[in-house]
């Protein structure tokens, strides 16, 4: 551990004296993981929180910053942690993943440097280590582009964070010693919708707008789809490429996956059922969040709008209808 610490102090002077890019901008962040009490599905756990947050705080950056994280662990086991999608380029000690990234020891910090170079889209980053994600401790990424980038759709009104899984009443400390006694995980207690439950978040959108959801799947184990009562979602982005725009009504989002759809309030007043559920299982796991329109008196009501449950053709019919757009940058 001592030798990490001291290639990873070396490489942060190197760093600051000679730069990935000299004019590329800094962005400092401190984090903090400690344990606390979270009750995602109405029942106490302990959690694991970044600066006291559940889930934790959204990183957001433009194409090529540079982001210095410094963190501390306040846990009384070894963290790290992993920048899904972030492209690692000569830097793969910095990827948060155990063999290439040493933990962090309890009471430590260690300091994450990494550069977004040519990046854009939206990601996550989460724990890699030990279930800790079975915990909290994930948060989102949203990679903005630099004016020199051309965007192909407009600004949209606002731009929403989607972070959506299946969670389990068992601790993090369970869910390990099933894993390393030969068996497989249970089946999920249940969904999130950012760190929330049944009608437990609310989206709130100005009518005839047009707004950009980000939506990655932090969970697990499962699959889930992703639709919203009464609107359509033109399929923007995946994974930091952006695609032809085609159009759907709900969407596959398999584990460690993230889209970008844009969706435009051009319903009624009043609010939608936003709804996730799980894909490929015999038993079917629902939860919500709420589409509220600013001008809007009436809650949701209505059937819950249904999905896709088990059939795998219908995704295989999805992931073949998206294509990507290159992407020329301009530095």
């Amino acid at each position: 551990m001592r030798g990490c610490r001291a290639f990873s102090f070396l490489v942060f002077c190197l760093f600051l004296f000679h730069g990935v890019n000299g004019e590329n901008p800094y962005r400092f962040l401190t984090w903090k993981v400690t344990y606390g009490d979270i009750y995602p599905l109405g029942v106490k756990q302990q959690g694991i929180l970044i600066n006291g947050q559940f889930p934790g705080p959204q990183i957001d950056v433009i194409t090529n910053d540079n982001l210095i994280i410094n963190v501390f662990n306040y846990l009384r086991e070894p963290f790290l942690i992993s920048w899904n999608g972030i492209q690692q380029r000569r830097n793969s000690w910095q990827d948060g993943v155990y063999g290439t990234n040493c933990p962090i020891p309890p009471g430590k910090n260690f300091t994450y440097i990494l550069q977004v170079k040519d990046q854009i889209g939206s990601f996550f980053y989460f724990p890699s280590l030990g279930m800790h994600k079975a915990a909290g401790g994930f948060g989102g990424i949203r990679v903005w582009s630099r004016p020199q980038i051309p965007v192909p759709f407009p600004p949209p009104s606002g731009d929403f964070t989607v972070l959506a899984g299946d969670w389990y009443k068992r601790d993090h400390y369970q869910l390990r010693r099933i894993l390393d006694a030969g068996h497989d995980l249970p089946f999920p207690d249940g969904l999130l919708i950012n760190g929330r439950g049944w009608n437990g978040y609310r989206f709130t959108v100005d009518p005839g707008k047009t707004y950009r959801f980000r939506i990655s799947n932090v969970g697990l184990a499962t699959s889930i789809n992703f639709r919203i009562q009464g609107h359509k979602m033109k399929l923007v982005e995946v994974e930091g490429s952006h695609t032809l725009q085609n159009t759907y009504s709900a969407l596959d989002i398999h584990l460690g996956q993230s889209y970008s759809v844009l969706v435009t309030a051009d319903q009624p007043a009043q609010d939608y059922y936003i709804v996730v559920s799980t894909r490929f299982t015999a038993r079917v796991l629902t939860t919500t969040a709420v589409l509220h329109y600013s001008n809007s008196y009436k809650g949701v009501w209505g059937p819950i709008p249904g999905g896709p449950t088990t059939q795998i053709d219908w995704s295989l019919n999805q992931a073949r209808s998206i294509r990507y757009n290159a992407i020329t940058f301009s530095l």
